[in-house]
């Protein structure tokens, strides 16, 4: 049975932040110009909530299975394997993902330090150039690399371990990796793999040729998130609803793929600051043509760029995610008689840190077509959700109150 309103979830990814001195004590939130956003925080309810349930850590994997109505103390078991199932690779019961990163460690100094965790946003085509040869020479019977989008790929380890701690690249840009390689080593395996790999890669064609244009080279792999393949139940199963997961992200569309909802692909969506927001919008709209009951929409570029540390692309980000993404849903859904907003980030990825923090973030909920009077003392940003003193202690619970499910 179809549901008669329309459910869209829009999320910016890693929007979150503290106060900042250079902008005179506000957070990216407060300062960037977001009038959408704000309309919807002003003419709904805003509040907070915890995305990240005690033990876990930061990650999107967790907030956002959490943000899309599953509790991750249930069936988290890891990033990749999420990854893997957007990819269309299916992993059998002893399979073990690995999320696979195209990084760029600089050894210009005494220590190897993890230079840049994107290789520069290296593009998808130089990259699956690299994950191809890697297969080529190092995949067998038991490991196997598949390209994914710019730096994010894949490794499969059939027969693998999982009980390992791996450092996620972005939490350590610039710094030492040789504490955090170790924990690696420890699987002879897997050290023996990932030293290969660095000695192909920092011989390939398309290193130097990268190295030639003032580029980082990706010089080795980074292996990290593995797990194997969860056991969760559909969206139509929890919530007798159908639709659809907009993300440039393989992470998103995976957890879209076990819940049941459709991945749609927008040609030109890129995970950064240039990707492809109308193809997103119109994906959305259309989906709902189409019978969806619920979209789930999410846009990478602000956490991309608070992983840089670079403060004007984070505002940059926020400030297209209100005026390309939420601004013109908000007139798309005009043309349904019966609409609900979540808007919402995952995590904080404060500036300062360049990493993940499992801080509660703010949300706004609201019925469309707007009504009412607008709040005007009322933005979306972490002091108005502070403010409105409503808390959920989950993500999956605020989730089953925005789809109107029977507590």
């Amino acid at each position: 049975m179809k549901a008669e309103k329309k459910y869209i979830v829009l999320l910016g990814d890693g929007m979150g932040d503290y106060s900042l001195e250079e902008l005179g004590g506000k957070t990216p939130l407060e300062y960037a110009d977001t009038p959408n956003m704000d309309r919807i925080a002003a003419s709904g309810k805003i509040g907070l909530v915890n995305t990240i349930p005690a033990g876990f850590p930061p990650g999107s994997d967790v907030a956002n299975m959490n943000l899309m109505g599953y509790d991750p103390a249930k069936y988290h078991t890891g990033r990749a394997p999420l990854e893997a199932a957007s990819m269309g690779v299916w992993l059998s019961e002893d399979d073990v993902a690995f999320r696979c990163n195209l990084v760029y460690l600089d050894q210009s100094g005494e220590e190897t330090v993890m230079g840049d965790y994107a290789a520069g946003h290296i593009s998808s085509q130089e990259a699956k150039e690299l994950i191809e040869s890697l297969e080529d020479e190092l995949g067998n019977s038991r490991f196997h690399f598949y390209p994914g989008v710019s730096y994010r790929h894949l490794l499969v380890w059939s027969g693998g371990k999982d009980d390992m701690e791996l450092t996620p690249p972005h939490d350590i840009t610039g710094e030492p990796v040789r504490s955090h390689l170790e924990k690696l080593f420890l699987v002879p395996e897997l050290g023996e793999l990932f030293e290969k790999a660095r000695k192909m890669l920092e011989d390939h064609a398309v290193n130097r040729l990268r190295i030639s244009r003032g580029e980082s080279p990706a010089n080795s792999i980074w292996l990290w998130g593995q797990g194997k393949a969860p056991n969760m139940p559909k969206y139509r199963e929890l919530f007798a609803l159908e639709g659809a997961v907009i993300s440039a992200v393989d992470l998103l569309k995976g957890i879209g793929v076990y819940a049941g909802l459709e991945p749609l692909n927008v040609p030109g969506a890129t995970g950064y600051l240039d990707t492809n927001y109308d193809g997103k919008v119109n994906a959305a709209i259309e989906a709902f043509r189409r019978g969806a009951d619920f979209v789930y929409l999410h846009v990478e570029a602000p956490d991309e760029a608070s992983h840089e540390g670079d403060l004007e692309k984070k505002i940059r980000a926020i400030e297209d995610f209100d005026s390309k993404i939420v601004g013109p849903i908000l007139e798309g859904l005009a043309g349904f008689e019966n609409a609900k907003v979540l808007l919402a980030t995952d995590h904080f990825t404060p500036i300062s840190r360049k990493t993940h923090e499992s801080s509660p973030v703010p949300f706004a909920i609201c019925e469309l077509p707007f009504a009412g009077r607008a709040d005007e003392s009322v933005n979306f940003c972490e002091a108005s959700a502070r403010a409105s003193n409503r808390n959920f202690d989950a993500a999956y619970k605020l989730v089953r109150e925005f789809l109107d499910v029977a507590k």
